[in-house]
């Protein structure tokens, strides 16, 4: 047959097409040739069928059969782990190989991106009765009860536990419950060149963090990507009835955050913004809220950083001294969609070392840069901030003191700041601006600046366009992301995200009808925002924050009305509340 003709090659441009095609390798095999062995090793090519008949087997059990025209191989390519199932001919076959170069190739084409999605939510169908979902209960993942050891067995008695039962993690027991990893063993025990006799309650991680069994998918994997685990207890109660991992996850879903987030050690720089886009535009097709998608990418934002900054020292030697990576704005806040300005700075833990740390900022900038993520318009780098930490807290202090309106309006966003990397401790930055949000002077001047954009409601309560579009961030993101920041500090709550200042607010400083409609306004404008950049990207447009109002369907309309009713009245009250005209 025609390779040519075969979905997703017959969508391609033609000379895409025939360069691929050029990569690939043909390969005859006889009747009981094995071509791929479940839980072996990682499939190094692609295989179009091109002749003859070859079977998927579970252990022994046939499940599949694929045929002329079908692929195999694309799962292990895509997941980074051994087959789920042995592949088999059946009949003597010809088959077609593509290295996994050309593969990553054709995933840059987004026909051939949902072809290879679809076709693995195909395979893992094989494996499970019943179809999940982003929205299902994790604990339906559960394969088997969790196992356990005690703390005084020895770490090869834990390894061989490990290989007895066939798992890649042991619960420890004690108070609190703790738990020890493959990946604990290795760089806890063999890089550090523990003995075999070290106790286990030496290097396991406790308390361990654990979730319901209940938590949707969707939030099970963004919380494993904000933290960086591998291996996630579930409870009924307080009791852990099993342990999800990575693996679990990445087989579940083809354009999986966690696949993504392994993968960003070793990803080339320039693929970043391309992967996180195809990352966003799978988890928002899924039906997955807005902001949710936010949380998850600043969480792969926050793996790059921490990459770059390893990287840094690996190449400028040990920090001279104690040091924090934050971040900031929408970064600070989890409140990420497809890529937005970089906005960081770095806190110092003494004064000095100027060229150690110029050179870090540079590398880490430098690197995000090349990742996608412009520069900051305002110039809010690390490569231009740089304190040490008295000085941090001298400049928070000014600012929450005496600020002036409009420098206060520019640098509101450092009051979302949050820690990436490095080992200092932020907790009195954290302090001082809770401290600074009791004080009247302060308050007076954030809700000057909560009030300094306005929705775009004209007389009779029509919608101003400006050439028939909306700045969705300008007009209706930034005044909610102000209100919420403002009611959070004077209910004196250290939350970050705009949803969680918006609870912290609810029913304290806020009243809990207005908490609510700003929170349901903000999920609506965050999702509408995305979905239309992520039409932009899928057009190869720019992208930004502008909506075309004529563009919106009446629900949408309604909806954007709606919400900027709610933002105009919470303003209206802060003005009345501070004295402000």
């Amino acid at each position: 047959m025609d390779p040519r003709t075969v979905p997703p090659l017959s969508a391609l441009p033609e000379e895409e097409r025939e360069a691929l095609l050029r990569e690939a390798r043909e390969e005859a095999h006889p009747a009981g040739a094995h071509l791929l062995e479940q839980g072996g090793a990682v499939a190094s090519a692609l295989y179009l069928v091109l002749e003859g008949q070859v079977a998927l087997l579970d252990g022994e059990e046939e499940v599949g059969t694929l045929e002329a025209g079908e692929f195999f191989g694309f799962p292990s390519l895509l997941s980074g782990e051994p087959p789920a199932f042995s592949v088999v001919a059946k009949t003597p076959v010809r088959l077609l190989a593509f290295p996994e170069r050309a593969f990553r190739k054709l995933l840059l084409f987004p026909e051939a991106a949902r072809f290879f999605g679809q076709g693995l939510a195909d395979r893992v169908r094989l494996r499970a009765a019943t179809d999940l979902s982003l929205f299902s209960p994790v604990g339906r993942l559960i394969r088997r009860p969790p196992v356990f050891i005690k703390p005084s067995a020895s770490v090869q008695e834990a390894a061989l536990r490990m290989r007895e039962e066939g798992v890649s993690s042991l619960l420890v027991e004690g108070s609190p419950l703790g738990i020890l990893t493959d990946r604990d063993l290795r760089n806890r025990v063999l890089a550090e060149g523990l003995p075999p006799t070290t106790p286990v309650a030496q290097v396991r991680t406790a308390p361990l963090f654990a979730l319901p069994a209940d938590t949707p998918i969707y939030e099970a994997v963004a919380a494993m990507v904000e933290r960086g685990v591998h291996h996630l207890p579930l409870l009924e109660g307080e009791r852990v009835v099993g342990v999800v991992t990575h693996t679990d996850l990445v087989l579940h879903q083809a354009q999986n955050p966690l696949l993504l987030l392994r993968r960003i050690e070793r990803l080339e720089l320039e693929r970043y913004a391309e992967e996180v886009a195809r990352l966003v535009e799978g988890l928002f097709g899924r039906g997955l809220e807005g902001v949710e998608i936010g949380r998850v990418v600043a969480s792969l934002n926050d793996a790059l950083i921490r990459r770059l900054v390893g990287e840094a020292e690996a190449a400028l030697g040990p920090p001279p001294v104690a040091y924090r990576f934050m971040v900031f704005g929408s970064e600070g806040r989890r409140e990420q969609a497809l890529l937005t300005d970089q906005d960081n700075a770095l806190v110092l833990g003494e004064d000095g070392h100027e060229a150690y740390f110029q050179a870090l900022a540079e590398r880490v900038v430098g690197g995000l840069l090349r990742a996608g993520i412009p520069e900051c318009k305002g110039g809010y780098m690390a490569t231009r901030w740089r304190l040490p930490l008295p000085a941090w807290l001298e400049t928070f202090r000014r600012w929450m003191q005496a600020p002036e309106p409009q420098a206060l309006l520019e640098t509101q966003i450092f009051f979302d700041f949050r820690g990436v990397a490095g080992e200092l401790s932020l907790k009195p930055l954290e302090e001082a601006v809770l401290e600074g949000g009791q004080r009247g002077v302060f308050l007076y001047h954030l809700a000057q600046a909560a009030l300094a954009f306005r929705p775009p409601l004209g007389l009779f309560g029509r919608v101003r366009t400006e050439e028939g579009f909306l700045d969705l961030k300008r007009s209706a993101l930034a005044p909610i992301v102000s209100l919420a920041r403002l009611y959070a500090l004077l209910a004196g709550s250290p939350a970050r995200g705009t949803l969680e200042r918006l609870k912290a607010a609810e029913g304290t400083t806020l009243s809990p009808e207005g908490a609510e409609r700003l929170a349901e306004a903000f999920r609506f404008f965050f999702h509408l925002r995305l979905k239309h950049q992520l039409l932009a990207w899928q057009k190869g447009e720019a992208i930004g924050n502008r909506v075309l109002w004529a563009a919106l369907s009446p629900g949408e309309k309604r909806q954007a009305l709606e919400g900027f009713r709610a933002i105009q009245e919470i303003q209206e009250s802060t003005a009345m509340r501070f004295q402000l005209r």
